[in-house]
């Protein structure tokens, strides 16, 4: 019979206390994270989650997906979740759809409530205050699927539906440049998001190809909140070089940009030229309407829906990376020709 795996023999290997590996399992904020790293790593290799969790005490499995997003109200999710419907429906399955408001917290205790409801899979977006992936990483020990979209991270071994957020953050950058931008900001999402990450090497990339110095006074995070969104748009425009373009990790964010250029007098595209990512509907009806990194949010759901079903059918085929097209709709915040055009002809 198989040794149960304590964490004493946790302890044993890496000399330290039982109640140190206590405090490490449990997230325990007066635990460093070097040394909880190194105690999820053994316990994962030892296999005591399996051991804890031994299938003849897991929930038996319901008819439905668990679904979590870090905001319901973004148009994205709002598709992406009616992607995921269709499928799961075609399957006769149900979905449970769920909010982590951008909260680790929340996020993690939701997956373990939707385990514990015996959900067949898992389908998540990350929240923006996600770092610590503890709560996912023992999801593959208890044959539950696990699809990450839109925001993605490495250290979770599972199947991804995504965007190439280097390219569409390249795109963007060089329509700024193509338009006669010369200080191009970067207003990213926070600094622990492997998604902002990504853009912001687009960005940096395509400043690098044209040969511009990159000034990292161009670069603010912020953490989606309103007012985070706008101290870092007013940081940049009320500095004493400030970016005549501007792009921003989502439309909320060039929105609040957009706000706070008004506030300081200056015109929208002819002194600020702003890109956000999502093309939110609104974003038509803006003054000046929006340029938006469009991403195929519905057939983001659908293809993350299709491979939850694959992986339930399947546990052992290798993990699948989508990568879908993104496109760049250019409105008038970014459509200067336009602007130049309507003043001749109004002279």
């Amino acid at each position: 019979m198989e040794k149960k795996i304590t964490l004493k023999d946790i302890a044993d290997i890496l000399e330290i206390s039982t109640s140190t590996v206590s405090r490490a399992l449990q997230n325990n904020p007066r635990i460093s994270e070097q040394v909880r790293n190194q105690v999820l790593k053994t316990a994962y290799d030892l296999n005591y989650f399996t051991n804890k969790f031994p299938d003849s005490v897991l929930p038996k499995k319901i008819n439905a997906i668990g679904v979590i997003v870090p905001e319901i109200k973004y148009h994205l999710y709002a598709m992406a979740i009616s992607g995921i419907e269709k499928i799961a429906e075609a399957h006769n399955m149900h979905i449970i759809i769920c909010q982590s408001n951008e909260s680790y917290e929340r996020e993690k205790k939701l997956t373990e409530e939707l385990v514990n409801m015996g959900v067949s899979g898992l389908i998540v977006s990350l929240a923006g205050e996600t770092k610590q992936f503890d709560h996912f990483l023992g999801l593959q020990e208890k044959n539950i699927p696990l699809v990450l979209f839109n925001r993605q991270c490495d250290e979770v071994a599972a199947d991804k539906v995504v965007i190439d957020n280097f390219k569409a953050a390249h795109d963007a950058t060089e329509h700024l440049l193509s338009i006669g931008c010369k200080r191009i900001a970067y207003i990213g999402g926070p600094e622990i998001l492997q998604i902002s990450n990504t853009r912001l090497l687009g960005y940096k990339q395509a400043l690098k190809d044209a040969n511009i110095a990159i000034d990292e006074k161009q670069i603010e995070f912020c953490n989606f909140t309103k007012e985070s969104n706008l101290s870092a748009s007013r940081k940049l425009l009320y500095s004493p070089n400030p970016p005549d373009g501007i792009i921003a990790f989502s439309d909320q964010i060039a929105i609040a940009a957009m706000v706070a250029a008004k506030e300081r007098g200056l015109k929208i595209p002819v002194d600020l030229a702003i890109i956000g990512f999502n093309n939110e509907p609104v974003n038509e009806l803006l003054e000046p309407s929006l340029t938006s990194i469009d991403q195929p949010a519905f057939q983001m759901g659908q293809e993350s829906a299709r491979l939850i079903f694959e992986r339930i059918n399947n546990l052992s085929i290798d993990f699948s990376h989508k990568i879908l097209k993104s496109q760049l709709v250019i409105r008038n915040s970014t459509n200067r020709n336009k602007f130049n055009f309507n003043l001749s002809k109004d002279k």
